[in-house]
């Protein structure tokens, strides 16, 4: 379904100065030749001051070129133009404004919008531009999207496919879980842009199957969580390997020191585009904090989980997701659990059900914080509250994007008060704080909880997916109670509804056991 998007509910953010572009465009402002000046060295470069030791942003020398009000002031190829008016895009988001002229013209550039403010596209599009017309040798891309987690390299593939086709461009996406020989056959078959976790990435090319050395644009997507998750010395030396004075780009939800690295090592004089910290926040979203007693607070899970719609539930661990989403089962709500410990098939199924509505409730850890959009999503409920303001921010971010609105509850109990308290002050929210009690009227109305069902449910495959998979396949899926194979992308597909029924011997069956690594990559 095509949307037209706005910018109205999004307010301009700081552009910095940007040094001239090395890599010169076809479609753009032209800067200087493509070698361009040589990577500032770790210690050069004046830097902003930053509270509390904070990351602060560079500080630029060459003005940044404008930003503009419309994708057609763009000089972009006309196949790019035409497809996103084909997708409903026709406005440009702030973060696309202001950095799609410098990036267009080869510029680094540095940007931090919050999560679902068009961060994909703000370099995706200027990746595609670049390379249009390109082919690439077979092993050998010639642009490098890297990503934290499998999740989040779908998502881009998904967003970036019908603009990649539209320049004849080829992606492969390059993640762990799925079959290496696959890839490795997508990367020999001649692929000019990869979108790629840090280690599957690095498996193949010791495998011999890729190499960078002719990547001229690499974008690094949610850097601060690759170096969270300990994938800086992985993405370092991935980055050492692209061609010297291509152009980077660095884009995220936040910034903090832990990609200050990353930024003097292989940014020159960047654009920078970035967001106040405090506006974290989204005007569109409302942040509730409801105070509940321990004992209570399973009931009142359970009953916000009843609710209409569609909701994300965070916890900490893949236990108590797995718990939790066998609870829900037994009660009525059509729930299915996400985390590290499941296959990657079984991870891109259970999002596209949770897409489609076949599963109204996603019980996940954080391996869903980032990376995941579904249109309409309304709540976000943190059952676990998360230890970290980032944490917070980018579990919220699920819901309220793309200018929608939409809510972020938190349950916390009384010895948890005062580490939220202080977890919301470093997020730069003020939120609704309301003392509630399963089967209140108050916890309806902030969240739209209702009694559950209490009719225990099996999740079954659609009727679209059974069809797709054969009779064999069908037969085998009935006796177990879920499918057995799974897709990339949920774009443009709808699954029957199928319908829940009592859950026995059977259901108990398929409560899986948790594996021993939550691996997001």
């Amino acid at each position: 379904m095509n949307r037209t998007r706005t910018n109205d509910r999004y307010s301009r953010t700081r552009t910095g100065g940007s040094g001239s572009g090395r890599g010169g465009s076809r479609f753009g402002s032209s800067a200087a030749g493509r070698s361009g000046a040589p990577r500032r060295s770790e210690g050069q470069g004046r830097r902003q001051s930053s509270p509390q030791g904070e990351f602060a942003p560079p500080a630029t020398i060459t003005p940044a070129l404008p930003a503009v009000e419309a994708f057609a002031d763009l000089a972009m190829p006309a196949p790019l133009l035409e497809a996103l008016g084909h997708e409903g895009v026709t406005v440009p988001f702030p973060i696309q404004a202001a950095t799609l002229p410098n990036s267009l013209a080869g510029r680094d550039v540095l940007g931090r919008g919050r999560t679902g403010s068009g961060k994909t596209l703000a370099f995706g599009l200027a990746l595609l531009a670049r390379t249009a017309g390109r082919r690439a040798e077979p092993r050998q891309p010639l642009a490098l999207v890297l990503v934290p987690t499998r999740e989040l390299a779908q998502q881009v593939t998904d967003a970036l496919t019908p603009y990649a086709r539209a320049v004849r461009l080829r992606l492969a996406t390059v993640v762990g879980g799925m079959s290496i020989g696959r890839q490795a056959g997508a990367l020999r078959g001649g692929a000019e842009v990869v979108v790629a976790t840090p280690g599957r990435l690095k498996d193949l090319i010791d495998r011999g199957d890729c190499r960078l050395d002719q990547v001229d644009i690499t974008v690094l997507d949610e850097a601060d969580q690759m170096t969270d998750m300990g994938f800086m010395p992985q993405v370092t030396a991935l980055l050492d390997q692209v061609r010297p004075g291509g152009q980077r780009m660095l884009f995220s939800a936040t910034l903090d020191r832990n990609v200050d690295l990353l930024v003097r090592r292989y940014l020159t004089d960047p654009v920078v585009h970035s967001v106040d910290p405090s506006a974290g926040a989204v005007t569109t979203m409302e942040h509730h904090v409801l105070h509940v007693h321990g004992a209570d607070k399973q009931r009142t899970t359970t009953e916000i989980a009843a609710r209409e719609g569609r909701v994300i539930m965070f916890l900490d661990t893949k236990h108590a997701v797995d718990r939790l989403t066998e609870h829900l089962l037994q009660s009525g709500v059509r729930a299915a659990a996400l985390h590290g410990g499941k296959s990657q098939p079984q991870r891109t199924r259970t999002l596209d059900r949770f897409k489609t509505g076949h599963v109204t409730v996603l019980v996940a850890t954080n391996v869903a914080a980032r990376g995941i959009h579904v249109d309409n999503l309304d709540l976000v409920v943190n059952v676990d509250p998360p230890s970290d303001p980032k944490d917070y921010l980018h579990r919220g971010g699920r819901t309220a994007r793309a200018g929608e609105s939409g809510s972020v509850v938190t349950l916390v109990t009384p010895q948890q008060r005062r580490d939220m308290s202080r977890l919301m002050a470093a997020a730069g929210i003020t939120p609704r704080t309301t003392q509630v009690r399963s089967g209140e009227e108050e916890l309806s109305r902030i969240t739209g909880a209702q009694a559950p069902s209490g009719v225990p449910v099996v999740i079954t495959a659609p009727v679209a997916e059974r069809a797709r998979r054969g009779p064999a396949s069908r037969s085998s899926s009935a006796s177990r109670g879920s499918s057995s194979r799974g897709s990339g992308s949920s774009r443009g597909r709808r699954g029957g509804a199928g319908q829940g029924r009592p859950a026995g011997e059977a259901a108990r069956r398929t409560a899986r056991r948790p594996s021993a690594l939550d691996s997001a990559a």
